[in-house]
Parts: structure tokens; sequence; C-alpha cells
């Protein structure tokens, strides 16, 4: 079975139990800080890909870094992961739970890359507009590419808009290069 599948399932049985328990935003706080962790720490990443160092020794990494700070719930699922021997998938695990979270709570994630800064007036126009279109609560993530010159890209889940500067040079240069006034032998 493919490592997203299983990713997959430990995440639907995390978030299964932590709905039944009442600790859902807990839950989801705690993945949100272990992606983050694992994110930008390549060598942690690393460790948990390693084959070489022992599951004990890897959970008890886990624990000493993130023991106080998330919930006992996802505690223990460090801890059956770790036992299992599959902490390659902690991280996969994490990304897939958020997903997951966000289709049970309605919520649409929606990438917008600019050649600066939104303002926040144009934050709340694209946020409003994502929201009329999808009928869900949207959660706007920024990235800033100063390559795209001016406009900006919209991902919304797998729709992208295109309205970069940078873009239209490009259509307009094939456009030059396809020339209908030169006959073609």
């Amino acid at each position: 079975m493919s490592n997203i599948r299983v990713a997959s399932r430990y995440a639907k049985s995390l978030i299964e139990l932590a709905s039944e328990k009442g600790v859902l935003e807990q839950v989801q706080e705690d993945m949100l800080l272990f992606s983050q962790v694992v994110s930008q720490n390549r060598d942690f990443q690393l460790l948990l890909q390693n084959p070489i160092v022992k599951s004990n020794k890897k959970l008890a990494i886990i624990k000493s870094v993130f023991g106080q700070k998330v919930s006992s719930l996802t505690m223990a699922f460090f801890d059956i992961v770790a036992r299992k021997n599959r902490e390659p998938l902690l991280e996969a695990a994490a990304k897939e739970f958020g997903n997951q979270y966000n289709v049970l709570k309605g919520i649409q994630v929606a990438t917008v890359t600019s050649a600066m800064p939104l303002t926040p007036a144009l934050r709340n126009q694209i946020t409003a507009q994502v929201a009329a279109q999808t009928g869900k609560k949207v959660t706007l993530v920024e990235k800033v590419d100063p390559a795209l010159i001016g406009g900006f890209i919209l991902r919304v889940g797998d729709q992208q808009v295109d309205s970069s500067v940078r873009y239209n040079l490009i259509k307009l240069s094939n456009k030059f290069k396809d020339n209908p006034y030169i006959n073609k032998l």
C-alpha cells in the first residue's frame, strides 16, 4: 500500500478519535505545530525518514520536542505510529490531517501569489469572491514572487487563474512567434 494511503488512514483515524473526544481543535493545532517544525528543521525531517535510527530513539526525540506542547491524544498518536515503525509517515499524516480537517469544517484553502504583498482591502475582496464561488469559509495563503512583475496567480483547489504580467507577456510573445501574415511554405 502506498505511503499516502497509509498516512491518510492514520489521519482519518486521528480525526475521528479527536472528534469523538471533543479535542479536534487542539489536535489540529498540534498537527500544524508538528508540520511547521518538520518543514523548518531539515535535520528533524531527515531523522524521521532515517531507517538506521531505532523507533524508540525517534519517539524519545519526538517526546522531548513536543512533550509539553501537544495534547495527550496527539502524543499517544505519535507513540502508536512509532511502535509500528511508521515514523516516516508522520509528516504526510499531519498534512493529510489538515486536509481532512478542512473538508470536515468546510474550509477552502486558496493560495494567492502576487508581485507585492496584498493590501487588506484586496485580501478581503479576494476572500469574499472565493467564498462566494465555493460556498465555503476561505483560508487565504499569500506568497510574494517579484518575478510576476505585476498581477497575481490565484489557486483554489485544482483550479488556477493566472492574471500576472509575466504570463501575459509570455502569451504575447507566443502570438508574435505565430505571425498569421507571413505565408508559410
